[in-house]
């Protein structure tokens, strides 16, 4: 378990290069002159990297070939480097989109072999390993926020230079807790494209059907999420919004140990099916909570804490049902897809926030309820997990 929580605390650390033009934002706009679209444009560029990137190992096989700490260790060291270009090269949003393009292809180095990693140390329990790694991808993705509320510096790019410090210090750790014991590794010659059996299994479609439902709203959320509190919170402070939009996105590390835990007692099938309904639901009730401060912003906590609750899950269920040796790749695929889908929603929302105000949230639902209806067979399904450590 500790190597378990040492990659989880590794995902933290790395993770938190998603977002992190994200959490400088305001200074952004107001110092290259941007708009909402722009800073939409620019978490549509890292999300186009990680695609690229995923997509790349998925097909050829790469995430199942070679030692994934190495690719962990030097995706960590490449994208720490991008992220710092961004912050002292870059004058303006053509010049920043190709480094954070960049930054997402190294992520896709991160987020899912991360995942591989964990299924390697704990192949019995993946809902509770990839529960973890899931809300620390949450943190991370928050972090920025909070660097940038606690910051001692008006100067953003500080900030940005301390998540390429963490991002480092993230591939050194994976590398030295190594692979786990239960890791397969494909001696086979690469077949190109056959990553696409695990489509195959009705499981793993009705899975990752579920989860491309839950990315079309997931990170357009939280793209929105600063802007949702400034829009009820009209006379807080640019560092009190950085705080509370950490607030709002980290809950979810709650949110995704809590859909681990229930894993073992509910099944991943119905804690992510469950978590979906409920994140789906507060998306349609959010803007007739608006009325009211205090209201608004517990909708935004309790959508933060479903709205990733279900993420693990589905790739606990998709890595149990595909080949073996082509987990890593499978998850990879999946990833890649869900953030094709993710760029969609972000650009889609970033486009008519000024025309639509809180109702844009609505443009949303569709993902919730097309991904209940793919993954409602799902339901039926056994706890397929033992409850003894693994």
């Amino acid at each position: 378990m500790t190597q378990v929580l040492g990659i989880a605390f590794a995902q933290f650390l790395g993770c938190s290069l998603w977002f992190s033009v994200n959490g400088v934002s305001s200074s952004l706009i107001l110092e290259w002159g941007l708009e909402a679209s722009d800073i939409g444009l620019l978490t549509g560029a890292v999300q186009a990297g990680f695609i690229v990137g995923t997509l790349g190992l998925a097909v050829s096989n790469l995430a199942d070939r070679f030692r994934p700490t190495l690719i962990f260790l030097w995706a960590s060291l490449l994208g720490g480097f991008a992220n710092l270009l961004f912050a002292y090269h870059a004058s303006g949003l053509g010049e920043g989109l190709p480094y954070r393009f960049v930054v997402g292809v190294c992520l896709a180095g991160i987020y899912p072999i991360g995942m591989k990693l964990i299924v390697s140390w704990s192949p019995r329990l993946p809902g509770v390993g990839l529960g973890l790694v899931v809300g620390m991808l949450t943190l991370g993705t928050a972090s920025p926020h909070l660097f940038n509320g606690l910051s001692w510096s008006p100067d953003w790019r500080l900030t940005l230079t301390f998540v390429s410090g963490l991002t480092a210090i993230a591939g050194v750790i994976v590398l030295l807790i190594g692979e786990g014991p239960f890791g397969v590794k494909q001696t086979a010659p690469i077949r190109w494209g056959s990553v696409f059996k695990s489509f195959q299994s009705p499981r793993f479609r009705a899975s990752a059907c579920g989860y491309f439902g839950h990315m079309w709203e997931l990170y357009a959320f939280w793209t929105l999420v600063p802007w949702l509190l400034a829009s009820v919170m009209t006379e807080a402070s640019e560092l009190e919004i950085s705080l509370w939009s950490f607030a709002v996105i980290g809950v979810g590390l709650f949110g995704a140990v809590w859909g681990g835990l229930m894993s073992q007692r509910w099944g991943s099938g119905r804690v992510a099916f469950i978590s979906l309904a409920m994140s789906g639901t507060f998306c349609g009730l959010y803007p007739f909570l608006t009325n009211t401060q205090l209201f608004a912003i517990l909708g935004l906590m309790i959508w933060g804490f479903f709205v990733i609750a279900d993420s693990a899950q589905f790739s606990a269920i998709s890595s149990k049902s595909c080949p073996p040796a082509l987990v890593g790749s499978a998850l990879s695929i999946q990833n890649s897809v869900g953030f094709l889908i993710s760029i969609g929603s972000i650009m889609l929302v970033t486009e008519w926030l000024d025309v639509l105000g809180v109702a844009v949230v609505w443009l949303l639902i569709p993902g919730p309820l097309l991904g209940l209806i793919a993954s409602r067979s799902l339901l039926s399904e056994p706890v397929p997990y033992s409850k003894t450590p693994g």
